[in-house]
């Protein structure tokens, strides 16, 4: 099985416009470089110059904020879906 990565619409362009993409189970570090090796790219638009998730960037494993979790370390089995919600902000 794979991990399914959920896309958001701002970054589908980067996945050849899917709303979804799969890669392999790791870490969320391994499933970012999955997808980096993938679709280029990915990785710049949610890791800072640090190598740690940008502020503007929150992911979910499952229904789980992996900012709660163990963070770029965090488990991701076969079969879980990750999802990539940019903040958004607004008045």
């Amino acid at each position: 099985m794979a991990v399914t990565v959920r896309v958001p619409t701002t970054l589908r362009p980067l996945a050849g416009g899917n709303k979804q993409v799969e890669v392999a189970p790791g870490t969320l570090r391994d499933v970012i470089a999955g997808l980096e090796a993938a679709h280029p790219g990915f990785a710049e638009r949610l890791l800072d110059e640090a190598g740690e998730l940008r502020k503007f960037v929150n992911i979910f494993v499952d229904d789980d904020d992996v900012r709660y979790l163990q963070g770029l370390d965090t488990p991701v089995a076969d079969g879980l879906t990750v999802s990539v919600i940019p903040a958004v902000a607004g008045g």
